[in-house]
């Protein structure tokens, strides 16, 4: 049987390993248009601010030991149509050569295309590019191309368009390479996956890092700015407080991904209204033998039902489901609920599961409370608030959703991971409460941080049986 899988990512190559494990004997092919398969894109970042010294290390696995274990791998070729009917897969290689790769089974894993806003000079004949200082950032190329901006001369003032994840870790990234960082953001607060009040949390890091950021804004336009010298830029924006133009030596646009799905679509593969993918819980698409995984396809979300979420976690565990069915197993990927940390200089923040308006949209009744607690007993030196948002649904006192704000050695993560676990089975905040967590003076309280956030929703909502 011979196993193609269209991208060498996260999805693609977790189906290929899967589907290594179960047969030694099937024949896998990963399609790859670059040279960078099981690259961590996640890692850019930190391959940015110089933490991850050499690009190399960003790959969980390298090329010669994927290869070791029997896949296939063919770098730098392009697939330009799968004929569904015929089950191949047309391609063209570096050389330009276009080539015929038949299947049995196929494994679509595209994964997302960065979003270009409609902003003059992003696109269109006076477009700029990363020879003149303008960045989209997504993948590895657009790495080296930043990284050849900020190596080949001393650059002093960036721009960054976007304060969603990514944007938030290269602007700490830049600012701890020597730049001054303007951050901006058309929505009200930073972050806007969670609560205003965390982002307000978040944007008062930034500045205090020395990030000058700026919310509720919109660019415009970018240009060269020939008084500045050959590297200058001009970044044009507008806000309630009228029109501004910021220098710039470097601009990075992250105002987030689209799936990538064109390849499929144009096979007949059907997609939803965003131009996601459509798969059921195996990983099937709306065609025979040809599944699909990962950032390109809609996401089934354990309580919002079907939506688009493009996590690397999420990826990683649709291409186990699909590399597992394509062998013709009945696997089914268990759902999302969204959880996700980034860490912001000395602090980090977290989300699992719903907030009030997304718990609205699908029939909940949710109440959302706000607590502090520390990390560890106050006695104990070192300890550090937590700022927590707790959501739960008033109908049956069900816990729906956490974030929540604190220092990056306070554990942000774990006691998030606690929360998605008990979100996942379908705890009930009283029922949280009760959990047998662990306890130490230097590390935690006899009531953890959440725990204390769920008995005030208690406290102030009941447990749900008398509504």
């Amino acid at each position: 049987m011979h196993l193609a899988i269209i991208g060498g990512s996260d999805a693609g190559i977790s189906a290929a390993l899967r589907a290594r494990e179960l047969d030694p004997a099937v024949d896998i092919t990963v399609l790859l248009a670059d040279a960078y398969p099981n690259f961590s894109i996640c890692g850019i970042p930190y391959y940015i601010s110089g933490a991850v010294e050499r690009w190399e290390h960003l790959a969980h696995r390298t090329v010669a030991e994927l290869e070791s274990v029997g896949i296939a791998l063919r770098l730098n070729t392009t697939a330009q149509r799968i004929d569904a009917e015929a089950h191949t897969a047309i391609v063209r290689d570096q050389a330009g050569t276009s080539l015929v790769v038949p299947y049995h089974r196929l494994v679509v894993a595209t994964g997302a295309a960065a979003i270009a806003p409609p902003i003059a000079g992003l696109s269109g004949p006076d477009a700029l590019g990363s020879d003149e200082g303008v960045h989209l950032l997504h993948t590895m190329e657009d790495a080296f191309a930043v990284m050849r901006n900020l190596q080949a001369e001393r650059l002093q003032r960036a721009v960054i368009v976007g304060a969603g994840y990514i944007g938030l870790e290269i602007a700490e990234a830049l600012t701890e390479r020597g730049l001054a960082v303007t951050q901006v953001e058309q929505l009200p607060e930073v972050l806007p996956t969670v609560d205003w009040e965390i982002g307000s949390l978040i944007h008062a890091e930034l500045s205090d890092k020395g990030v000058d950021v700026r919310c509720g804004t919109a660019v415009t336009k970018i240009a060269r700015a020939g008084r500045l010298g050959a590297r200058g830029l001009e970044v044009s924006t507008t806000s309630d407080s009228g029109p501004e133009i910021l220098a710039a030596d470097i601009v990075l646009v992250v105002a987030g991904v689209r799936p990538d799905s064109w390849l499929a679509a144009e096979a007949g593969v059907a997609v939803d209204p965003r131009g996601a993918i459509q798969v059921d819980r195996r990983m099937r698409t709306s065609l025979p033998d040809i599944f699909a995984a990962g950032d390109c396809v809609a996401t089934y979300h354990r309580l919002l039902g079907m939506t688009y979420l493009p996590l690397g976690t999420t990826a990683h565990k649709q291409g186990r489901v699909a590399g597992e069915n394509a062998l013709g197993g009945s696997r089914e990927f268990e759902g999302s609920l969204g959880t996700q940390v980034v860490k912001i200089f000395d602090m980090a923040v977290a989300r699992t599961g719903l907030r009030d308006r997304e718990a609205f949209s699908v029939g909940f009744s949710p109440e959302t409370i706000a607590h502090t607690a520390d990390d560890h007993k106050a006695y104990f030196p070192g300890s550090r608030r937590l700022s927590i948002r707790l959501t739960g649904d008033r109908a049956s006192g069900r816990l729906l959703g956490v974030q929540m704000f604190g220092h990056r050695h306070s554990e942000v993560a774990k006691r998030i991971d606690a929360a998605a676990v008990a979100i996942f089975h379908e705890m009930t905040v009283d029922g949280y409460s009760d959990l047998d967590l662990s306890y130490t003076p230097p590390l935690g309280s006899p009531w953890d941080a959440i725990q204390a956030a769920a008995q005030v929703w208690l406290r102030t909502v009941g447990d749900g049986t008398n509504h």
